[in-house]
């Protein structure tokens, strides 16, 4: 268990502007962690292991991408119990993202909404601090790299940048996302569609093949998809992936829909909205995606697990592996023990 239980420490965070709140913890953990206050905040890892993608996953749950963005805490996060840690979104070039305020909290329905717009510091300083991460992958973490477009490239030269980031995480990554879903970059989930993803991913796996015959080795490619999906097009999407041999599809990223938050303060805000209120909207493309995916096809689901039974919910709906992000905020890090706890020895009917 953490020294300092989050109960006492989230009154203070909630005090402040949201991503004034994120900016203070981030750099907090950045400058502590590998150091003898990490013990503030780490927790012993549930011991489950697991393969998916022909990787051994130490359990079952992991942190989403998003919330270290600049991959400056990959030690810390993980300390917290994590099984995996996923950072980004980067793009080739550093950018601001859109402007502030972008980031806000509706406590009512455990709910963030955020249109930061994959504000990062670029490819070269990203890769610097994965680089500077020990402890948690020696102590047998995995880590995801995320990838994305730079706001100012046209849609069309979107694969441009994809191919950039693709070829400078490769060597540093236990596998790799597309992120072709954020609510907010422009026309970005124009991506998902039939021939624009079968383009897209062509290129990248034909990249991926020369990539592994370069660095000795096969990184597992992963795509992350909107749950604001219609059944059709979630099946065209997974035609797609299994078309291209993708290794795995993360569902799902943030949502547009406001149906569950309508009429609270913020409801009205644009950009993506995460936790509690996405957890069903995920947990229906997870289960459309496992029903016309070829068999032991991996998925990591992730939306709205604010406990370990939203965890368990993610995994009896089809999820191989689950990803927090919203609950980390609202619970604190005792929400990563509970949750792989009730997933420990999970074995699907």
């Amino acid at each position: 268990m953490p020294l300092i239980p989050y109960a006492l420490s989230r009154p203070f965070l909630f005090g402040l502007d949201p991503e004034a709140a994120h900016d203070l913890t981030l750099g907090s953990i950045a400058r502590a962690q590998n150091t003898p206050a990490q013990c503030l905040w780490a927790a012993r890892r549930v011991d489950d292991p697991v393969v998916v993608a022909g990787l051994g996953f130490p359990n079952r749950i992991g942190l989403a991408a998003g919330l270290d963005k600049n991959g400056r805490c990959i030690d810390g996060l993980g300390a917290m119990g994590f099984g995996f840690i996923e950072v980004g979104t980067v793009t080739p070039k550093g950018q601001p993202g859109n402007a502030k305020p972008r980031m806000f909290r509706i406590p009512e329905r455990q709910a963030l909404i955020n249109r930061l717009g994959f504000n990062n510091e670029g490819l070269a300083v990203f890769l610097a601090n994965v680089q500077r991460a020990r402890s948690f992958r020696a102590g047998g973490g995995v880590l995801g790299l995320n990838i994305g477009k730079n706001a100012a490239t046209p849609i069309e030269r979107a694969v441009d940048d994809y191919l950039v980031g693709l070829a400078g995480v490769y060597p540093h990554a236990d596998y790799v996302t597309v992120n072709i879903s954020s609510p907010n970059t422009q026309n970005l989930r124009a991506l998902q569609s039939d021939a624009a993803l079968d383009a897209l991913l062509s290129l990248l796996m034909q990249r991926r093949a020369e990539l592994a015959r370069e660095h000795g080795r096969t990184v597992p490619l992963f795509v992350k998809i909107a749950p604001d999906l219609e059944p059709a097009q979630v099946e065209v999407i997974a035609a797609t992936l299994a078309k291209n041999r993708v290794d795995g599809v993360i569902a799902t990223n943030t949502t547009v829909a406001r149906d569950a938050v309508q009429g609270l303060r913020h409801a009205a805000e644009t950009g993506g909205l995460s936790g509690a209120p996405v957890f069903e909207a995920s947990n229906r493309v997870i289960r459309l995606l496992r029903a016309v995916l070829p068999a032991g096809f991996p998925i990591i689901g992730v939306g709205g697990v604010m406990s370990g039974a939203d965890a368990r919910a993610k995994l009896e709906a089809g999820a191989d592996l689950v990803q927090i992000y919203t609950g980390l905020i609202y619970r604190g890090p005792e929400i990563v023990a509970e949750a792989a706890q009730s997933v420990k020895g999970f074995q699907r009917g």
